[in-house]
């Protein structure tokens, strides 16, 4: 391991904690912050704003991989721009959530994705938690330390919920942890931990507790 930067993978499915212990994890070692999961529904903003409905494949394509996409890195303050237009707290919104696959289906859309998170990665000086659905296995598969995060649908489910409040029923809600986990295990697989990857399951552990768990991998590799 590099004692001048240190670069963490988390994978795991939607509302599995990923996000939350990712940042917390930046936070306690000063590292930035990546959300590629906000890249994926900044590519959405770009193909819905660009009027290309979610089933032109083509169209979408363009509209993602032509897009100028800019993701703030600072655990502390989430920014995403689209195109000179700030999306920080649309991308959040069930509508986006809802048309996100037709981008993380895509394998052109996944690869122009990579692309621009492997650059963005290997720019953060100190090193970088980054965090998504392929992490550890397609972006960045040499990270120091590699982790899959899961935790079972209902509790997922629930953490979703308590995110996002009365913006979403029941239905929605399902649609958006369950329905998008199997349409992205598609092309990725983010339920089982490849080679090298530990698997921690945060179930019936708080986010301290996973953080603290995160960080404990992070030091037993350092040595």
């Amino acid at each position: 391991m590099s004692t001048d930067r240190l670069v963490i993978a988390i994978d795991g499915p939607s509302g599995s904690g990923k996000s939350s212990t990712a940042r917390g994890v930046a936070k306690a070692l000063g590292l930035a912050y990546l959300d590629t999961g906000a890249m994926y529904r900044a590519a959405t903003c770009a193909y819905l704003d660009a009027g290309v409905d979610p089933s032109d494949v083509d169209g979408v394509i363009r509209a993602t991989t032509g897009a100028d996409i800019r993701v703030s890195t600072d655990p502390d303050r989430q920014e995403v721009v689209v195109n000179g237009v700030d999306v920080t707290t649309r991308i959040r919104e069930p509508e986006i959530s809802a048309k996100v696959s037709a981008v993380s289906t895509v394998a052109e859309c996944r690869a122009n994705l990579v692309a621009r998170q492997r650059a963005i990665i290997d720019a953060a000086p100190a090193g970088i938690v980054a965090e998504g659905r392929d992490i550890t296995t397609v972006v960045a598969p040499d990270a120091d330390v590699r982790l899959l995060l899961t935790a079972d649908p209902q509790a997922r489910m629930a953490r979703r919920k308590a995110e996002l409040g009365d913006k979403v029923d029941a239905a929605a809600l399902a649609d958006q942890v369950l329905r998008r986990d199997s349409d992205d295990s598609l092309l990725v697989n983010f339920t089982t931990a490849a080679d090298g990857v530990t698997h921690l399951d945060g179930t019936f552990l708080t986010l301290q507790q996973v953080i603290d768990a995160v960080l404990g991998l992070i030091s037993d590799a350092r040595g």
